[in-house]
């Protein structure tokens, strides 16, 4: 029960994190620049190990089928978390950002579905990457550029993140039927591009492993 209580914990601070990365974001009137400074909620969720949906679906494919509870607790932490960063700041002086959030949202919600799920499914890919180089990347310089890069590019592309777009929904307080369905069709989209680079990076590395072993041999 403790395990299962520190996901939903660990998914409530990678929320906020993220929210905190949105807020500065609808702050920044550039949009380069505010996509530089969004990319603290994902750095800090890589250096404090917090639970991520989109920074954890991807390595489904390296676990036991246990490991999907704690992907859907860290998805409700993930919710809450960016929930109550968003009608948190709704209680705020700053109603220009819930104007702007507003802005967001209406685009989202005026798209197609099928859209909505292209533009999911790269976001995952870039997630997927940007959270394994900095698993894996050994220079300390490396580690954080992946990050920065990842975030800024997803953002300025225009993609779909589920997570951040749980805040957005929040801060402009709009939630309907057809934001729910929505939401799920972003996740089900971060998810497939998060297991689609996943697989092939693993069948990657799973190969080359094996003709180093063939060479030694």
């Amino acid at each position: 029960m403790k395990k299962y209580l520190q996901f939903i914990i660990k998914g409530i601070y990678a929320g906020i994190m993220i929210g905190i990365g949105g807020i500065a974001y609808l702050a920044i009137p550039n949009k380069a620049l505010g996509s530089f400074i969004f990319s603290i909620g994902l750095l800090t969720v890589c250096m404090y190990s917090l639970n991520l949906y989109t920074g954890k679906i991807g390595y489904i494919l390296e676990n036991r089928i246990s490991y999907v509870i704690e992907l859907l607790l860290s998805l409700i932490g993930n919710f809450i978390g960016s929930f109550l960063v968003g009608n948190l700041m709704r209680m705020t002086r700053f109603t220009t950002y819930v104007e702007t959030a507003k802005n967001i949202v209406n685009i989202k919600l005026n798209d197609s579905a099928i859209s909505i799920f292209i533009l999911s499914v790269f976001c995952g890919i870039i997630m997927y990457l940007a959270v394994n180089n900095y698993k894996k990347e050994e220079g300390q310089i490396g580690k954080y550029i992946t990050i920065v890069m990842g975030v800024m590019a997803f953002i300025l592309c225009g993609f779909e993140h589920c997570v951040a777009n749980m805040f957005y929904f929040s801060i402009a307080g709009i939630w309907n039927s057809k934001v729910i369905l929505y939401l799920l069709i972003m996740i089900l989209g971060n998810s497939v591009g998060s297991i689609i680079i996943a697989f092939y990076y693993n069948l990657f590395n799973k190969k080359k492993l094996l003709t180093e072993n063939n060479k030694k041999v």
